[in-house]
């Protein structure tokens, strides 16, 4: 029979992971949870270490040759949130979330998103900021919870990959304008083409809900609105698409640029 660190369901480490599944037990501990090994090599890549690692080694996980506890299959797939476990769980620290957090850049692209609800959303949003190459995403408050499991998991590791900061609407706008960034809302009611708009030199690009989309506020306090058309009957996309246009122009026109 084979032997484990931890066997049992029941066992008090594995209790703890579970809680670990609730904001309010992270928050505690500031500890959020990675439970595949692609994402803890893109951490590692990053630079990012885990705190605690388990493996249940009947699936035989990579876990890059970290130290390590074994937990039984039982208590793995009671100890995962993912309905099929891959035999894996990391915990890594909180990373910070300041708006300090993001890099200056002599020429910055950023992301700022406003109205976020879905960690799966937010997910996908940084997956788009890391392939688009952005210096950071900085998230308004209220915001989804960026370490949620499902985030980590959408994100498939760009948590990692992209700063992401966290601030109220107002702290966001004055910290942009000390940097001489410009803001460029993406709304429906914007008569520029988001291709016709000037996004080669320094700027962040904000996105709103795909149901809401940015608020009056966000969109008052722009240097300028541009619009995604539509030629359907569809009167929106899903934000991460939205960012995805807007960002990977921004690229091709600093690239153009570039030549």
């Amino acid at each position: 029979m084979a032997s484990y660190d931890i066997s049992s369901p029941a066992n008090d480490q594995v209790k703890r992971l579970v809680r670990l599944q609730d904001r309010r037990h992270r928050d505690e501990e500031r500890l959020f949870i990675v439970e595949e090994p692609r994402i803890l090599r893109r951490a590692l890549d990053a630079g990012q270490s885990p705190s605690e690692v388990f493996v249940c080694p009947d699936n035989d996980p990579e876990v890059f040759g970290l130290p390590h506890r074994t937990l039984s299959t039982e208590a793995m797939d009671k100890a995962s949130y993912r309905s099929v476990s891959t035999g894996l769980i990391a915990l890594f620290p909180y990373l910070e979330t300041g708006l300090d957090r993001i890099p200056d850049s002599e020429n910055p692209l950023l992301l700022v998103s406003e109205g976020l609800e879905k960690p799966g959303n937010l997910g996908a949003l940084l997956r788009v900021a890391d392939g688009a190459g952005v210096d950071g995403a900085i998230l308004v408050e209220p915001a989804p919870d960026p370490f949620n499991p499902n985030t980590v998991r959408s994100s498939t590791g760009c948590l990692f990959t992209v700063p992401v900061a966290i601030s109220e609407l107002d702290g966001v706008v004055a910290w942009m304008a000390n940097r001489g960034i410009r803001s460029v809302a993406a709304t429906p009611e914007a008569s520029l083409p988001y291709w016709e708009a000037d996004l080669s030199g320094g700027c962040a690009v904000w996105v709103g809900a795909e149901a809401s989309g940015l608020s009056g506020w966000a969109k008052d306090h722009a240097d300028e609105a541009v619009s995604i058309p539509m030629a359907g009957a569809a009167d929106s996309l899903n934000t991460s698409v939205a960012a995805a246009l807007l960002l990977y122009e921004a690229g091709r026109q600093r690239r153009q640029g570039a030549l």
